[in-house]
């Protein structure tokens, strides 16, 4: 079969190399995606126990295992994909992960009032996109746009998994917001394509993966909670709540975000994306609440406490975050990985 012109390039822009470990974990993926598996001849994984579960390592050796199941690796075998000797190894990484975010969850099954607080801002915000607005600086804005870079280049994508694990109402309208997400089919308007344009609209690399290896545990984990939720049907509340609180969240800082973008005379591809996202997740937000947990709860009361797990640890995990950024932004250091 012959490739039309340019096609080989094309998909190599389309999968990015593996990145550099960042410990023994992360190593152990690494040394083995180089080769196809081998069942004669297993790999030999570190263990597991004691790890930090939001350190680099562990993080960077979840993603690796994960993101067999979107673009994969430049170079790596496809079979990986579904490899029992890699699965088992990524079960106990998820399980260091999973425990550790279940243990600071404060718990309980109240979703009303979950999701009503997620509604009152306070006054004075103290977080990532009020001090973009105003405070931040241009490279404290690109520094931004990559650690979000490994989940807005893949925007939706983790939520898909959820989509046959639900029925009726809530299935619908799930779709219904996923597609304005992938940009109501038409591929220039895809969330992911947009962020692609903000990249590069900031000077940055556009392409998928790109900015990976600068990216530090904090963002990693964050779309890691995505891919564990998406991809075990068992956690299914969990990637609900966690979508909806997404939803919520989003529609005030993207305000922000497009104030602080246009303070500091941005592309007008960076303040697009963040437009796109002020009246588009406000209409999601209603939908995500009413329409898809409510449906979800009537059908299956019993996922009310998995429903406010994922919103704890979506928090959870956007404070880490914050308080990584910030920390190093008010110290006058960057935020970036090996910085």
């Amino acid at each position: 079969m012959t490739l039309p012109a340019g096609a080989e390039s094309l998909h190599a822009a389309a999968t990015a190399p593996l990145p550099e470990p960042r410990g023994r974990l992360s190593t152990a993926v690494a040394e083995a995606l180089r080769s196809p598996p081998d069942p004669e001849c297993p790999p030999t994984w570190p263990g597991t126990s004691g790890r930090d579960p939001f350190g680099d390592d562990l993080q960077l050796a979840l993603q690796m295992c994960y993101e067999l199941h979107y673009r994969g690796f430049r170079d790596v075998d496809d079979a990986w994909e579904w490899s029992p000797q890699l699965l088992a190894f990524r079960a106990g990484c998820e399980a260091v992960f999973l425990d550790a975010l279940r243990r600071r969850a404060p718990g309980g099954d109240d979703v009303g009032a979950i999701l009503d607080g997620l509604l009152r801002e306070p006054v004075e915000g103290t977080g990532v996109s009020h001090f973009l607005r105003d405070h931040g600086e241009w490279w404290h804005m690109r520094e931004f746009f990559v650690h979000r870079s490994v989940y807005h280049l893949k925007e939706a994508d983790p939520h898909a998994w959820v989509i046959p694990r639900l029925q009726g109402g809530a299935k619908a309208a799930l779709v219904a917001v996923e597609f304005d997400e992938f940009g109501a089919g038409r591929g220039e308007r895809m969330h992911s394509r947009l962020f692609a344009d903000l990249l590069a609209g900031a000077g940055l690399d556009p392409g998928y993966l790109g900015h990976l290896g600068a990216v530090p545990a904090p963002a990693l984990a964050i779309v890691n909670m995505m891919s564990l939720f998406g991809l075990h049907r068992s956690l299914r509340g969990a990637l609900v709540g966690h979508f909806t609180a997404a939803e919520i969240t989003t529609a005030p800082s993207a305000r922000r975000m497009v104030a602080a973008l246009e303070r500091l005379g941005a592309d007008p591809a960076c303040v697009r994306f963040y437009a796109e996202h002020i009246e588009a997740d406000a209409v999601h937000e209603q939908v995500m609440r009413h329409e898809v947990v409510g449906d979800l709860l009537a059908r299956e009361p019993e996922l009310a406490a998995d429903v406010v797990f994922g919103i704890h640890a979506t928090e959870l995990l956007e404070q880490h975050l914050a308080e990584h950024l910030l920390g190093a932004w008010r110290e006058g250091r960057g935020s970036l990985h090996g910085r």
